[in-house]
């Protein structure tokens, strides 16, 4: 059976509308109010200032051949590519204390836990960057005789990756079984096989219907035509409508997109499930790679690789063409004091909206976002539950959340006793701005209501919850962006400034960020001529 599994992650906000209601019977419980915990996110002080640039005259200028904005992903793989090209000349700046963007972590006693995004799947052919850096860090350790990659065991997710709650048990896999009705089954047979039929489909310029990076997909107007239509009206032309692959399929790309089917791009939708092809000599191709911290793990070691060239707490609030090259303005928060950095060329590898404020320019419409909430809840004992065991992705069915992430599962020979879960929100159905009027309690009750009635063996096990807020979680694929002109403009290199990150894909996962941010410091080293050989 295709295996499915949460993929990049995730974001912030809240508002309990028709689609994020819980079930009566979470509401029905008396779960406690309130655990210990903290209110958590990015530094939304600092970042608003953005906004008001209310910053002390600068008192201090600096050079640097290159400078990066933002320590996220993107920015953290662009500083990896210049390293390796032997370009030493540059300085990454970063607004929060801690870079890593939507793959930060945290830590505790019992386990690291990720606050985001939390793997990353088996790399297709194409992803070629993506390999690189994998084999780079021993994740793939060698090839076999048909040049296919080994991966460590360490790496790959733990059996049993998936289990899904129906009907009061569990169940192995994510597509619902528990009592399905052969019109059920039928309709996953047929939906799978139109998957697979895109998945191994070229366009007519013989490239993949749908690939990763997604900037090497087909351009086959006929593939891109689905661009223009909703995934749910793509479903319903292909008749099929059935309850519980709708449901399926509503997980998908809440999960992936922070959307419901009637608002993601058809486009995005089928490449959600045809983009996959990845190639592992000693795993399953639809096994994911993951780390008790999330993607933290690979977004510390490009930390620790990069350490002397990055300034963290370093908001820049302005960008300008000057005699000199480039000049930009930042806020040093650590030292209360601002700076101008003089460089040669920029990669901006923030959300396209903080590009907008940084040039000076209103907000591309086109470019919407979706809110976020991951909950950390640290347990006394493991969560149980009739039918299939405790796996590492653990979704409930007809749940406004998608369900919780066991950060012990890639420790089994500890056997713990004890273990840290993840709770992910997508809340699509919301502002930011009622996000943030929300308290600790507001976010920990609805939680706690829901993880009682799965698993009341946990009522007074729930020793701390901590909740992070993303506020703008992600870049959502709505019908008519991924191949619409707003972002493939947003995408275009303007030397001597460069783009690095996952808004410029249309949606967010690990592969397009890293492949932005390579992207953009080849075309900077291009720009300033310096020579590389390129990973992509």
């Amino acid at each position: 059976m295709f295996r499915i599994s949460r993929r990049d992650f995730l974001l912030a906000g809240l508002g309990l509308g028709a689609s994020t209601a819980l079930p009566r019977s979470a509401l029905a419980r008396s779960a406690p109010l309130s655990v210990p915990g903290k209110l958590m996110g990015p530094d939304f002080t600092l970042g608003h200032r953005l906004w008001k640039k209310n910053f002390p005259e600068a008192s201090e200028t600096i050079f640097t051949k290159l400078l990066i904005i933002g320590g996220g992903v993107g920015g953290l793989s662009a500083g990896w590519k210049l390293q390796k090209s032997g370009f030493d000349g540059f300085l990454l700046l970063e607004m929060e204390k801690e870079t890593g963007g939507n793959s930060r972590f945290g830590t505790g006693d019992i386990s690291p836990y990720p606050w985001g995004a939390h793997y990353v799947p088996i790399p297709n052919a194409e992803t070629k960057a993506a390999a690189e850096l994998l084999q780079e860090l021993g994740v793939i350790t060698g090839k076999n005789g048909n040049g296919v990659p080994i991966y460590n065991e360490l790496h790959l997710c733990a059996d049993p990756p998936e289990r899904l709650y129906r009907f009061g048990q569990w169940q192995e896999g994510l597509v619902p079984k528990l009592g399905a009705s052969e019109e059920t089954r039928h309709a996953f047979d047929r939906f799978f096989g139109l998957m697979d039929h895109y998945k191994n489909l070229k366009g007519n310029d013989g490239k993949p219907a749908f690939a990763i990076p997604m900037e090497l997909s087909s351009r086959d107007a006929s593939l891109l035509a689905l661009d223009s239509i909703s995934f749910d009206d793509f479903l319903k032309r292909e008749g099929l409508e059935d309850p519980d692959l709708h449901w399926y399929v509503t997980y998908c790309c809440r999960d992936d997109f922070a959307t419901l089917p009637a608002e993601t791009s058809a486009w995005a939708g089928i490449h959600y499930f045809a983009s996959r092809r990845g190639l592992a000599a000693n795993a399953d191709p639809h096994t994911v790679l993951t780390w008790p911290e999330g993607n933290g793990w690979i977004a510390s070691k490009l930390r620790q690789k990069l350490e002397k060239h990055i300034r963290p707490r370093c908001l820049v609030y302005d960008v300008r063409k000057a005699d000199s090259g480039v000049e930009a303005y930042a806020f040093d928060a650590a030292r209360e004091k601002s700076l101008i950095i003089t460089t040669e060329s920029v990669i901006f590898a923030v959300p396209h909206f903080i590009c907008q404020r940084l040039f000076g320019l209103p907000p591309d419409k086109e470019f919407t976002y979706a809110p976020w909430m991951v909950a950390n809840l640290t347990l006394s004992r493991l969560p149980e539950g009739r039918g299939a065991a405790l796996a590492w992705d653990n979704v409930i069915y007809d749940s406004p959340f998608l369900g919780y992430v066991v950060a012990t599962h890639q420790t089994p020979h500890q056997k713990p006793t004890e273990t840290i879960i993840s709770y992910y929100w997508p809340l699509h159905n919301t502002t930011r701005e009622e996000v943030m009027k929300r308290s600790l309690a507001d976010w920990q009750k609805p939680v706690l209501n829901e993880l009682y009635r799965i698993h009341p063996e946990l009522e007074g096990k729930v020793t701390r919850m901590d909740v992070w807020l993303w506020g703008h979680g992600m870049v959502r694929p709505v019908p008519g962006f991924v191949w619409g002109e707003a972002r493939q403009e947003a995408a275009r290199p303007k030397p001597p400034f460069f783009f690095a990150h996952s808004d410029l894909s249309g949606f967010s996962i690990f592969e397009e960020a890293q492949y932005r941010g390579v992207l953009a410091a080849e075309g900077a080293m291009r720009h300033l001529g310096h020579r590389f050989t390129t990973s992509l």
